[in-house]
């Protein structure tokens, strides 16, 4: 959805204002390297058209016949390699992951936005795998019953979980410190949503004030 069309005052990833009472926790977007290496497997491609390069220039009949011939290749492999950056930079510029005290909200999409909204009574637990730049994927399993399409939210999705899909904060910087932030906003949510037990006034003549005991 365009921000022409969003009520003033709307964060950006957010499909509009934060009802009252509701805090924003952190906002963040896919690192641009991450998107390139995880995503779209940049690193496979490389190596890919090297194999192809070497093969090529294997059977070619001269030596200057087989720079030509795998030199191509390895142009296409770079062209192949800067179009996958691009797409990877577009992720980080259009994707923007928000946590509040109550829900999670994936906003992404590079020629269509879409805007999902995760409250905290659908997601059952989080998870994290840390990379070595410190930014991490935190998968999201939801509770049971709640079902998204794998292909609306790729690639924000655990990889290959198709039957029972998994929302994904992708490459995520600082992720250690994000999961410690959502698990703390989970247990808060889950402590607040928790049923309090009724409590009844129970006057008795032989009292000279009425007490308090838990309704059964």
């Amino acid at each position: 959805m365009s921000g022409d069309f969003l009520p003033e005052g709307t964060l950006r990833g957010l499909p509009g204002p934060l009802p009252r009472g509701e805090r924003l926790l952190w906002q963040g977007a896919p690192t641009t390297a991450g998107a390139f290496v995880r995503v779209f497997h940049a690193r496979l491609v490389a190596l890919w058209f090297c194999a192809w390069a070497s093969i090529f220039a294997a059977g070619a009949a001269s030596p200057a016949r087989a720079a030509m011939v795998g030199g191509a290749v390895l142009l296409t492999g770079a062209a192949a390699l800067a179009l996958l950056w691009g797409l990877a930079w577009l992720t980080h510029r259009t994707t923007v992951y928000t946590i509040t005290d109550r829900r999670i909200v994936l906003h992404a999409g590079i020629a269509l936005p879409v805007t999902r909204n995760l409250p905290f009574a659908e997601v059952d637990s989080a998870s994290l795998r840390t990379f070595s730049d410190a930014s991490g994927d935190i998968p999201l399993r939801l509770r049971t019953g709640q079902r998204i399409a794998y292909l609306q939210l790729w690639p924000h999705v655990r990889p290959w979980h198709l039957s029972r899909t998994e929302p994904m904060l992708r490459s995520v910087p600082e992720a250690e410190s994000v999961v410690r932030l959502l698990a703390q906003a989970l247990v808060a949510h889950a402590e607040d949503a928790a049923p309090a037990m009724p409590v009844v006034v129970v006057a008795r003549p032989a009292q000279t004030a009425p007490r308090l005991v838990a309704a059964e």
